[in-house]
């Protein structure tokens, strides 16, 4: 690949691309490189057998397995023992909060950020029922613009807080949250242990997980153009406040037995290696650099129009501050309503709701949680002639 960005280099690596719909819902799932399609097709038509067995096409897959498995770790700058593979971030939470059973107690206090994810909030409102302890929420006052302050957070922090959850980037919002901060804020607290959400922020930039000091962490593979599984990072130092819910003659030595309940399917894991290949061939600050190009466009429009548009998030297209998940609303007229107009007008596919985030999108935004906002999620296969495309429909059927 290039050694600047090329985007038409970058859309041959993904067949569904460059074909009548143009993709603006990438928030909801990314486009599958045309590499992990071939993986999975020649996992299941070569080596599609049971795993951990002595004869050969056995020990081939186990090998591609395991592979798959060291890359996710790899990936995210940790070690094999402490990812797990599971279907879905939302199921791997679920399990994570069954783990926590016994480090969170009947005196604890959880604090969840109300800006998240259903997915990081209802496993924990749920364990908070099941031990009987206090849920402390983490919102922002700021309608518009909401954000996670650990200033904030300091004043919520008590010694009895055991666990405090939050999004890295809001599916809505596209805000990027500073979780080292959060972190060492959390930390603070002995015993306390941070859990994120990184689903929307991992198409976007690279992850170190021991830099940013969490510990725990998850995000969403089909998201990050490979197949429909995800991965959870849990430190070595966080597994030992876990229980084990996996079968009583496995040892406790990685997440992978405290948590994974035989959830991580083989032809997907075995194909997670072609998405980290990729990834390095497009490094992340071109990725960044193309993507900031992207939200500008439809930013300035917004921006240029404030009796029409309300932008929820930030107002501006600085990298550093957002990814482009872009949402607003049109004054005077629904998030559906826009939807449909643009879609019979044109192959843009966006979406509008509040996308399992409806916490947020109510009680925080104070909008319908069922309308909710009109979404644009870009990533780094999209061009700016598309965007420009879309703008230029938006505007038609905002004015109509």
């Amino acid at each position: 690949m290039a050694t600047t960005f090329d985007v038409n280099a970058v859309r041959e690596h993904f067949p569904a691309v460059g074909k009548k719909q143009v993709y603006f819902d990438n928030a909801g799932g990314s486009q599958v490189l045309k590499s992990v399609v071939d993986s999975v097709s020649n996992y299941l038509l070569s080596s599609n057998v049971q795993l951990g067995a002595s004869y050969e096409i056995a020990r081939q897959s186990t090998k591609l397995f395991d592979e798959g498995c060291a890359a996710a770790a790899k990936y995210v700058n940790a070690s094999p023992e402490e990812v797990v593979i599971g279907p879905s971030t939302t199921q791997l939470f679920r399990n994570l909060s069954l783990s926590l059973y016994e480090h969170v107690t009947p005196d604890s206090e959880i604090i969840i950020s109300k800006l998240d994810h259903e997915a990081n909030i209802a496993s924990w409102v749920q364990l908070a029922e099941w031990r009987k302890c206090k849920v402390v929420w983490w919102d922002s006052p700021n309608k518009h613009n909401p954000q996670l302050d650990t200033e904030h957070l300091k004043k919520l922090l008590t010694p009895k807080t055991r666990l405090v959850t939050c999004t890295h980037t809001s599916n809505i919002l596209g805000t990027i949250n500073d979780v080292k901060a959060i972190a060492a804020t959390v930390h603070t607290v002995p015993g306390a242990l941070l859990c994120v959400d990184a689903v929307a922020y991992a198409p976007h930039r690279a992850i170190d997980v021991r830099d940013w000091g969490v510990d725990f962490y998850s995000f969403s593979w089909y998201k990050v153009y490979g197949p429909h599984i995800a991965s959870l990072y849990a430190s070595k130092e966080a597994q030992k406040s876990m229980i084990t819910l996996g079968h009583f003659f496995k040892s406790k030595d990685s997440l992978e037995n405290l948590l994974g309940l035989a959830a991580a399917n083989y032809e997907l894991t075995a194909s997670i290696p072609e998405v980290c290949k990729y990834l390095q061939d497009v490094p992340w600050d071109q990725i960044a650099v193309h993507e900031e190009k992207l939200q500008r466009i439809l930013i300035d429009y917004l921006n240029s129009k404030p009796d029409v548009y309300q932008i929820w998030g930030q107002p501006v297209a600085d990298k550093e501050k957002r990814v482009p998940v872009i949402s607003f609303t049109v004054k005077g007229k629904s998030s559906k309503d826009i939807v449909d107009a643009i879609e019979a007008k044109s192959d843009f596919a966006c979406r509008w709701g509040a996308f399992y985030s409806n916490r947020l999108c109510e009680e925080v935004m104070g909008l319908d949680p069922v309308d909710g906002v009109v979404r644009v999620s870009l990533v780094h296969y999209n061009t700016e002639d598309e965007i420009k495309g879309y703008v230029k429909v938006l505007d038609e059927v905002a004015s109509a």
